[in-house]
């Protein structure tokens, strides 16, 4: 077998030859009792030290797939002998094959749902305005691996390890209860509170719960394209929210619909914060007419600039806002950590229907969270982005109200993106793909649209993961895409 290494990867040399070893024992090239190359030879061959290549070995042999014979080297353990499974032979090879016709088998329409996307490469471009994604440089991974550390000892393993079923981990519930959730004004007990593999699973719990085909729901247009698309999979008849510069219009909310999803602190995607007199207003038609209140509070943690807005289930007092909230935008979205809150029959149903998809949310990842927030990194992290954030949105709104001026509102709230509106004329997906060409990564508008054509004129610059010094020349390149 011919082993190489390529130092462009950032896998370590170390991995790649263990890695390659393995690969090659399991899928037969290299069999049980089968001599491997020398330590000093399979070292000259890839121009790594000797060293490296006795640590593989001594790795490998630890977990059985090396066996080292003295005097005579390494061979090939039989671990995984007998692994492979034999191919079955047809037994009538003149049988007219007939192959699974999946278009009547399968509904079709959720692959053809409208969705939000990005170049899979994005963090390649040098102008990345796209949305929702971290700059890993801000990140305190020392901190984040200690917790790890802690949560992967003896002691602690014995409290995750173990299948929860159906419960969560109580100590990141614990941390949720009384250092997340006080910050934006809420107050709930355990039983009302459901850790959920992010918000979005969050929503599709919610929607499975209390959505049946036929069932009204309201929400805000434009807005949040995954919402939508859940709610249509559930069967909901939607009903389009309109949304101003005071966040959505209250007065035209349909009276029959039972439910309405809106995020009030920081509207998807226009930036746009719920006044206090919608915010009332919406509260007092929801109980007028017996409705409920998804809230998205999907970027609570970004609240930098003016008063801090609270969420809007702070004010509720009957029980009719089910919040929706997530670690996406405050840590990463590889985490997958959300949570909802909510009265605790519903918490009971969707704990339930959660058990039928994935039982819970990862046991050592919910450890390693809750260590985070309770030795303080959590909010030392956030008081670090909003120092980073309030720096590039500053410049964000000089260089728009320079080289755009007039197409886009500086938010209020904070966040991490501008809506922007382009000329008359101006087609989002057509210059989303001449931006690419020039290095420019932006999210088209259109999609947030429930009826795409309104949308044509509108997208959504990010600014999370772009570097500071690259933002002012990143807007005066795509002015020109504008200008042309």
């Amino acid at each position: 077998m011919l082993f190489t290494i390529d130092r462009n990867l950032q896998n370590p040399v170390q991995n790649q030859i263990r890695e390659q070893i393995i690969a090659g024992i399991l899928n037969g090239q290299l069999t049980p009792g089968a001599k491997m190359p020398s330590s000093r030879k399979l070292a000259n061959d890839l121009g790594v030290s000797r060293t490296t290549v006795m640590i593989v070995y001594d790795k490998l042999v630890e977990g059985d797939f090396l066996v080292s014979i003295p005097r005579s080297g390494y061979r090939v353990g039989d671990i995984a002998a007998g692994s492979a499974p034999t191919p079955s032979v047809a037994g009538n090879e003149s049988a007219v094959a007939s192959p699974v016709v999946w278009d009547r088998l399968i509904d079709t329409r959720l692959a053809s749902q409208r969705n939000i996307v990005k170049p899979a490469d994005w963090q390649d471009y040098p102008y990345p305005f796209v949305y929702g994604q971290p700059d890993a440089s801000l990140f305190p991974l020392p901190a984040w691996r200690e917790c790890s550390r802690q949560a992967m000892s003896r002691h602690a393993m014995r409290a995750w390890a173990n299948d929860a079923v159906t419960e969560d981990d109580p100590e990141l519930v614990l941390q949720i209860r009384t250092k997340l959730l006080p910050r934006r004004g809420i107050y709930a007990s355990d039983a009302e509170i459901l850790i959920t593999m992010g918000a979005q699973n969050g929503l599709y719990l919610m929607a499975a719960a209390l959505i049946r085909q036929g069932v009204q729901v309201g929400i805000e247009d434009p807005g949040y394209p995954d919402a939508r698309n859940i709610f249509e999979h559930c069967g909901a008849t939607l009903h389009p929210l309109p949304v101003d510069e005071s966040g959505v219009k209250v007065t035209e909310i349909p009276y029959q619909a039972q439910i309405l999803f809106v995020t009030p602190s920081h509207q998807y995607p226009t930036t746009v914060t719920l006044n206090p007199e919608r915010r009332k207003a919406l509260l007092a038609a929801a109980s007028r007419y017996d409705q409920l209140i998804i809230e998205d509070d999907f970027e609570s943690d970004t609240n930098y600039r003016g008063q801090p807005v609270p969420a809007l289930k702070s004010e509720d007092r009957e029980g009719r806002v089910l919040y929706a909230g997530s670690l996406s935008k405050s840590m990463f979205p590889g985490l997958r950590i959300g949570y909802i809150v909510a009265p605790a029959p519903l918490i009971r149903e969707m704990r339930a229907l959660r058990r039928l998809i994935l039982r819970h949310a990862p046991s050592n990842n919910q450890r390693t969270t809750a260590l985070f927030i309770a030795q303080g990194y959590h909010l030392a992290y956030i008081a670090k982005l909003h120092k980073a954030y309030e720096e590039r949105w500053r410049i964000m709104a000089a260089g728009l109200e320079r080289y755009l001026p007039g197409m886009a509102t500086a938010p209020s709230f904070g966040g991490t993106s501008f809506w922007v509106k382009g000329p008359k004329g101006t087609s989002c997906e057509t210059l989303a793909a001449r931006a690419l060409e020039e290095g420019i990564v932006l999210e088209p508008g259109a999609v947030h649209f429930m009826e795409p054509e309104r949308g044509e004129r509108y997208f959504r610059l990010g600014f999370s993961s772009i570097a500071t010094e690259r933002i002012d020349d990143g807007l005066k390149r795509l002015s020109t895409l504008l200008t042309d």
